[in-house]
C-alpha cells in the first residue's frame, strides 16, 4: 500500500470511530430528555395535588392552631 491509501485508511477508521460514538451520544441525550420530561410532568402532577389540596379547604399552615402540647 502506498502512503496515500494508508492515510486514507486511517482517515475512514476515524470516521467510523466517529460515527459510533456520535450515534452513542445522540442515544444516551435521547434518554436523558425522555428522562427530563418524565420529571418535569411529575413536577407537574405534584403542583397541581399541592393546588387541590389547597382548594379542599386545608388552613395555610400559620393559620393552623397550635398543637395540643403548647
Amino acid at each position: 500500500m502506498t502512503e496515500l491509501e494508508n492515510r486514507v485508511t486511517e482517515l475512514e477508521a476515524k470516521v467510523a470511530f466517529q460515527d459510533d460514538t456520535i450515534e452513542t451520544l445522540n442515544d444516551e441525550l435521547k434518554m436523558h430528555q425522555q428522562r427530563l420530561s418524565k420529571m418535569q410532568r411529575q413536577i407537574e402532577l405534584l403542583g397541581e395535588k399541592i393546588k387541590e389540596s389547597r382548594e379542599e379547604g386545608l388552613m395555610p399552615q400559620h393559620q393552623e392552631p397550635p398543637p395540643p402540647h403548647y
